[in-house]
Formats: structure tokens, sequence, C-alpha cells
């Protein structure tokens, strides 16, 4: 199960603190999957990523990021998901922008959606794709924020990268490659 974080709404669209979001979109496309439904206190779609491949569900949680774990947890539960099956994709500012890597387990370096994760999957020991997004020339907290709350100040043709390479990352991860 693939787990897109992200925050709900035309406020908060292609900010980047809704990467984990578009690489999500993206695979969904990807793989030909059928238009997301409202399940799980967010939108839920699900199919093979090829004919005769792995099965996945895709599931962008519709709570604001810091309770996505309202979301995932009831998906995993219903549909029966071992933990380390799960896939979070989400920004990551402690990787300069157009980084991109994936781990199992590790710290939640302040997170709060990955946070939410580990308290309602009941653990950490899920994989992420961290996808770099960069970090303001402050610690402040607000700016911070309003640094991860705000639109990409790099040229669409590097974001939309950016979301491709991602998205790659992710797939290898599933197909096991």
């Amino acid at each position: 199960m693939i787990v897109g974080l992200g925050n709900p709404g035309d406020r908060y669209a292609r900010t980047r603190h809704n990467i984990g979001f578009e690489v999500a979109n993206r695979l969904a496309e990807r793989w030909d999957l059928p238009r997301a439904k409202k399940r799980y206190a967010g939108l839920f779609t699900g199919g093979r990523t090829m004919p005769g491949g792995p099965r996945v569900g895709v599931l962008l949680p519709q709570t604001y990021m810091n309770e996505a774990g309202r979301s995932a947890g009831p998906a995993r539960g219903a549909l029966g998901v071992p933990l380390d099956r799960i896939v979070a994709i989400h920004d990551e500012i402690d990787l300069p922008f157009g980084e991109v890597k994936v781990r199992l387990g590790g710290g939640l370096a302040g997170h709060n959606g990955l946070k939410s994760l580990k308290r309602e999957l009941g653990g950490a020991d899920f994989h992420r794709v961290r996808v770099g997004v960069g970090r303001p020339d402050s610690t402040d907290p607000d700016i911070v924020a309003g640094y991860v709350l705000g639109r990409f100040s790099e040229s669409p043709d590097l974001v939309r990268d950016l979301i491709e390479r991602a998205a790659d990352a992710t797939e290898r991860l599933v197909e096991g490659r």
C-alpha cells in the first residue's frame, strides 16, 4: 500500500508539503489504476502495476498531514497489509531539492505525518520515499512551515522531473528491483 502524504484542498495543491500526493497520483496514472474513490478517510484506488505485476493500493489521506494515520491505519487493517509492505511518500526538508532516498524504518525527523503514521500503523518499520524539497535558511518554525506550505520556487520542469524520479524510486521498491 502506497500512502502519499499531503494536505487536502486547493489551498495546498502543488506545495512542497504535497509532493507525496503528486508522486502517488503519478504512479496511479502510470499503472492505469481506476479513479480513486472516497474510502478510509482518504482517496483510494488499487489494482496491478501491470498485467501479472504486483497488486498495489494507493491512498491519499484526506485528513490533514498531521492526522494521516487516521486514514492509513484503517486502510491497513481492512486490507490486511503487513507494516513492511507500506510505502509512505513524503516531503523531506533535510534533503536538498531534487534528492530522493528510500529507506525502511528510521527516525521521524520531526515530520508530523510520519509521527501520525507510526502511531496509527503500530510502528515505524514501514518504507519511506523521502523526496527532497530543500530547507529555508532558518530554523524558525513559522518560516519552515511557510516554506513547506508554499509553492515551489524551482521551475515546473525541475518539479516534474523530481516527481518522475520519486515515482521511479517507488516503482523499483514495489517491484522489488
